[in-house]
């Protein structure tokens, strides 16, 4: 009994979920589905190396390292391009995206620098 009504809570979640997003701007979405490719990029990372092993240790995790910090960089630039955020009404999203795109190039020179 306990088990229908659970599964009836989680399909109304995800309907509420769905509903909800179906509002959310295009230029959004394209960052969330950004995030999530970086997010699983570095989960197929992760799982390699659990498979195969982490001969190139610092391969490894630059690699990961870059995924997860070029999704913590998208996450930062959708809070600050989504528009119902009051705290960065002020900030035109080209500055926040050029915020974005010189952190990753600062991210990625000291991934590279550790690669060696």
């Amino acid at each position: 009994m306990g088990r229908s009504t659970t599964a009836k809570d989680a399909q109304a979640l995800f309907q509420s979920l769905r509903s909800g997003y179906a509002g959310t701007p295009t230029n959004l979405k394209i960052i969330d589905l950004y995030i999530v490719f970086a997010v699983v990029t570095a989960v197929i990372q992760v799982v390699y190396m659990a498979v195969v092993g982490s001969f190139p240790f610092n391969s490894f995790l630059s690699g990961v390292l870059s995924c997860v910090g070029t999704a913590v960089l998208a996450v930062s630039l959708r809070i600050q391009v989504n528009k119902d955020n009051k705290e960065f009404k002020d900030l035109p999203p080209e500055r926040a995206f050029a915020d974005f795109i010189l952190c990753n190039l600062v991210l990625h020179l000291v991934i590279m620098n550790f690669l060696g």
